[in-house]
Formats: structure tokens, C-alpha cells, sequence
């Protein structure tokens, strides 16, 4: 029943304005505003709705991930943008100075939007 169905993922924040500006400015994505909210046109054809929510409290978990062809100049570009990168010393998870986790098969960087969902910029190996 389900396996044809379209689908799409959301997420809330606090703030549609801050989010508006974030997603659509600083990260370049297309953003189209509905009376609901956002919704983000992702490559591919993907899209994921953004609602507003008075108590939001921001996802504890990565919401969206980018793959990249070549992470440090993304984060590069996201940094002159204004993005901070998380750092985290974790035992086996421990990013560099830039915020990048490297690994054999993938390097993974997390950042936060306004509302403090954290999202994340990968290269696969």
C-alpha cells in the first residue's frame, strides 16, 4: 500500500523567518513558503517540510546530511557564510580544527540552523 506512496520529511522550528534565511541564504537551497510553513526543493527531486513550533525543541539527531563531492571546501564555503562547525572529542568520534570527523569510508562535518536542529555536510570515501 505504502510502497508507492510520495513521501517527504519534516522538521520544526521556532523561528520560520531565521529559517527562511538560513536555509535559503546561507545555504543557497531553494525555499518555497506555503501556508503551512517551508518547503525545501533538495536535489534530486526531494523535498522536506519545515513547520513552525511554539515549544520546539531542536532534533538531538542529524535531520539533514549533504553528501559532497569535496568536504573541506564545503565547509570552507559554509564557514565564510557564517556556518559554525561542532566540535566533538567523543572517544572514537573527534573532529579536526575545521570540524570535520574523517574516516576511512566517510568524512562528516555537523553544523546547526537557527533552531538548533543539526544537519551535516559528508564526503563518501
Amino acid at each position: 500500500m505504502l510502497k508507492d506512496a510520495k513521501t517527504f520529511s519534516s522538521f520544526s522550528v521556532d523561528d520560520l523567518g531565521k529559517a527562511q534565511e538560513f536555509y535559503g541564504r546561507t545555504l543557497g537551497l531553494e525555499v518555497a513558503e506555503t501556508p503551512e510553513g517551508l518547503e525545501l526543493h533538495l536535489a534530486g527531486g526531494a523535498r522536506t517540510f519545515i513547520y513552525p513550533k511554539p515549544d520546539h525543541a531542536p532534533a538531538t539527531f542529524t535531520i539533514l546530511n549533504f553528501v559532497v563531492s569535496e568536504i573541506d571546501r564545503a565547509v570552507a564555503d559554509l564557514g565564510s557564510r557564517g556556518v559554525r562547525f561542532e566540535q566533538y572529542d567523543l572517544g572514537d568520534l573527534k573532529t579536526d580544527e575545521n570540524g570535520i570527523a574523517r574516516g576511512e569510508k566517510m568524512s562528516i562535518g555537523w553544523f546547526k540552523d537557527p533552531a538548533g536542529n543539526i544537519l551535516s555536510v559528508l564526503e563518501k570515501q
